[in-house]
């Protein structure tokens, strides 16, 4: 096992730098935000969707259009709002008078890198339509089952703070998302070299093409390769039934504050990130560290807290950090 080890060690080493320059690259345009851009290259490399929260000028949409232009992929972008149609995400039949054919013209989800922007605007037909594309990987067009591009992110955004004119994502589609990532503001000093960037460049720098998405198929098949211990898995169960059943693991005062806690798909999710965190790290096992790194990106939009939570002030990141703390670490 151990010489296995060694060898998946080395071919993740060898066929996995690329997502070093990679990394280098979005870094060359995006200040700061170096948090965000480890998540999008774990969920690239976990096969998994993002929600990125965060308030308006964070450069959310930035990042995505430079890891799908720094891939080679293609990159659609949406804005979300209240009169959106299935039609506007999926694509519709077109009528050519002149011929008398029809066609299909395909909507933006039929790309490599989809952006929904601000998609809890969107309602519920339009949010269905996109439940299925994350989901089965394909979208019922003009009566026919159409498979989306490989590979195939769905990278949304929803602004935390203004409500007016949202609808709340359904439930199923919140757990599809295998990341939710909080954006935060840079630093003082990254936010001076913000500036300082823009006002030399007339505007930030476009990426180069430093990678293909060929090299992002192999990488996956690679990350199957990728250890997950028994100890490891055990310490994903232990920390999601936490969630389910914290008087069994020694938060009995948190019972009343979850209303219900992560699915099952949390725990395969959980097991991936922490594979791509350790692939990400040129490591062909994981450890505890990797789990627990990933843990609240994985968790927390899979956590429903009660209304007595919420009069106690205590939120989803405090029984997260609690839950962290308490459950033993293999």
């Amino acid at each position: 096992m151990e010489n296995t080890i060694e060898q998946v060690t080395k071919r993740i080493q060898q066929e996995g730098a690329f997502l070093n320059e990679l990394r280098r690259e979005m870094e060359s345009v995006i200040v700061g935000q170096k948090g965000l851009i480890e998540s999008l290259l774990i969920a690239l490399l976990a096969d998994g969707h993002v929600l990125l929260e965060g308030l308006p000028g964070l450069a959310k949409s930035l990042a995505v259009e430079t890891l799908a232009r720094a891939l080679g992929g293609t990159f659609r972008r949406i804005q979300f709002t209240p009169d959106l149609l299935p039609s506007d995400l999926l694509g519709t039949h077109v009528y050519h008078p002149d011929s008398g054919a029809w066609t299909v013209r395909e909507g933006p989800v039929f790309s490599n890198f989809l952006l929904a922007d601000e998609i809890n605007r969107a309602p519920a037909k339009v949010q269905s339509a996109l439940l299925e594309a994350m989901q089965e990987r394909q979208v019922s067009l003009a009566g026919d089952t159409r498979l989306l591009p490989n590979p195939f992110l769905v990278l949304a955004t929803q602004n935390p703070v203004e409500l007016e004119g949202t609808y709340a994502l359904p439930e199923a589609q919140v757990d599809r998302f295998m990341l939710k990532v909080l954006v935060h503001h840079p630093t003082r000093e990254e936010e001076a070299l913000i500036i300082d960037r823009m006002a030399h460049s007339g505007g930030p720098l476009k990426p180069r093409k430093v990678a293909s998405l060929e090299q992002i198929l192999a990488a996956r098949l690679l990350l199957d390769e990728v250890l997950l211990s028994a100890a490891a898995r055990q310490y994903i169960i232990d920390l999601v039934f936490a969630t389910r059943e914290p008087a069994a693991a020694g938060l009995a005062n948190f019972a009343p504050l979850i209303l219900y806690g992560a699915s099952p798909r949390a725990s395969l999710s959980l097991a991936q990130a922490s594979r791509a965190h350790a692939f990400l790290r040129g490591r062909a096992f994981v450890t505890p560290e990797d789990i627990k790194v990933v843990a609240p990106e994985v968790l927390r939009h899979r956590i429903m807290t009660t209304y007595e939570a919420e009069a106690e002030g205590v939120s989803v990141e405090d029984i997260l950090s609690t839950v962290l703390d308490t459950v033993p670490v293999p």
